[in-house]
């Protein structure tokens, strides 16, 4: 189980104050590297962090940097929890008697927020257990403030040495953005730009185009930045190691689209190509593709789907019964429980986790009050939590740990876990 204080500890927030990468240019600390740019228009602001103290952090780093007005919010993508502090930088311009900050965000936003207020519950459910949040955590905390303006490929902002320039950089999400100084040849990447395997695939996420990632990165790639910060992550230093870095990472995503698709061809279905493919280390053996957040078995599933659809090749599972009724009709069916349970114990005292839980499943998800029934759920959720050691990715570990503690506390029903 987690402790209260495992629960409260912050994600995403990587620190505070800001760090200068060039004359004008700087990080900002909160959730995420966000991004200020001193522009002969005024500050530039790229993400208003999630309120409360994390953005009052922010607006007063910023406050040591510069005394200019604040001329422009931006969103560096649609996420929704990067943005919500708005209010508080809007109340900031106000009490110093300056005027409102645009607030500027590539035109796929709002479409969006529009999708993500008719799936708020979803939302809700999908960040609590994505973050291994207690229930109700995310019900004030996701705020959704519309933008002023969008734009669509590219904005500018300022003039001559000063002058920045925001690109549309489609990665993690439809909407991202760049920013790009030309003068000082410094890139911020935002979303796509991060110091983990880029996040496609996540289990609870719509699907991400991997290709047009890479196509994203090949184009930073090209400005012919010194310096490139990330969202996420220590900063990139120098001409050939941004163009290295980037490139790098796009060559991964596209031999993962060649190699995906290659088995497809051979007629295998996902289970398949997640069992036969293997990662090459001189693509993904290297710092900045560790799977720390994601996995690159997220991609292969995101790619597969593409193309695929829903269908996992089994006929019995075009029109299932629920999944309720499957699960006691299937223990029904088992006479020696005790066995199914022994035997999914003798993987587990192997080490094998991942096959202890296929073999347990046969009972744990079946509902009741049986013995063996209630064994079988007790021993899941303890696998789960040894598999949850075994995997690197930030993701799988929540969704393993958070589903055990479902289990334990008979509440996976209201999310769907089984």
């Amino acid at each position: 189980m987690n402790t209260a204080t495992e629960q409260e500890k912050p994600f995403l927030i990587v620190g505070t104050g800001t760090e200068t990468v060039a004359p004008g240019l700087h990080i900002l600390r909160g959730q995420g590297q966000s991004f200020v740019a001193e522009t002969d228009a005024g500050l530039v602001v790229v993400d208003a962090g999630p309120g409360g103290a994390v953005t009052q952090g922010m607006i007063d780093a910023v406050r040591q940097l510069s005394d200019a007005p604040l001329h422009a919010l931006c969103y560096s993508h649609g996420h929704i929890g990067y943005n919500a502090g708005v209010p508080q930088w809007l109340a900031h311009a106000a009490q110093r008697g300056d005027a409102p900050p645009r607030i500027v965000a590539h035109r796929n936003v709002p479409r969006r927020y529009a999708r993500y207020r008719e799936t708020q519950a979803l939302q809700h459910r999908m960040a609590e257990i994505q973050f291994n949040r207690p229930p109700g955590f995310f019900d004030k905390r996701l705020a959704m403030h519309e933008p002023t303006e969008t734009f669509g490929q590219h904005l500018v902002i300022g003039s001559g040495e000063q002058r920045i320039e925001l690109l549309w950089a489609p990665s993690e999400t439809d909407d991202a953005i760049a920013l790009w100084s030309p003068a000082q040849r410094v890139l911020y990447g935002g979303a796509a730009l991060i110091d983990s395997i880029p996040n496609i695939g996540t289990p609870f996420r719509t699907l991400r185009d991997t290709v047009r990632w890479a196509d994203t990165l090949d184009a930073l790639a090209a400005l012919g930045a010194r310096k490139a910060v990330r969202e996420f992550g220590p900063t990139i230093d120098g001409e050939d190691e941004v163009r290295h870095v980037l490139g790098h990472t796009a060559r991964a995503l596209r031999w993962l689209r060649a190699e995906v698709v290659r088995l497809m061809n051979e007629g295998l279905d996902e289970r398949q190509v997640l069992a036969r493919i293997e990662f090459p280390d001189a693509l993904f053996g290297v710092e900045w593709m560790k799977p720390t957040y994601g996995d690159p078995a997220y991609i292969v599933r995101d790619i597969y789907r593409s193309e695929n659809g829903w269908w996992d090749r089994n006929p019995t599972s075009l029109h299932p019964e629920a999944p309720e009724a499957i699960g006691q009709a299937v223990a029904a069916a088992i006479s020696d429980k005790a066995g199914v349970i022994a035997s999914a114990r003798a993987h587990a005292e192997a080490g094998r986790w991942q096959m202890a839980l296929h073999v347990i499943d046969l009972l744990a998800t079946a509902s009741g009050d049986a013995p063996e029934l209630a064994q079988a759920r007790q021993l899941k959720a303890a696998w789960l939590r040894e598999r949850a050691r075994q995997v690197p990715s930030y993701v799988s570990r929540n969704l393993y740990r958070v589903s055990a503690d479902m289990i334990d506390n008979n509440t996976q029903a209201r999310f769907g876990i089984r």
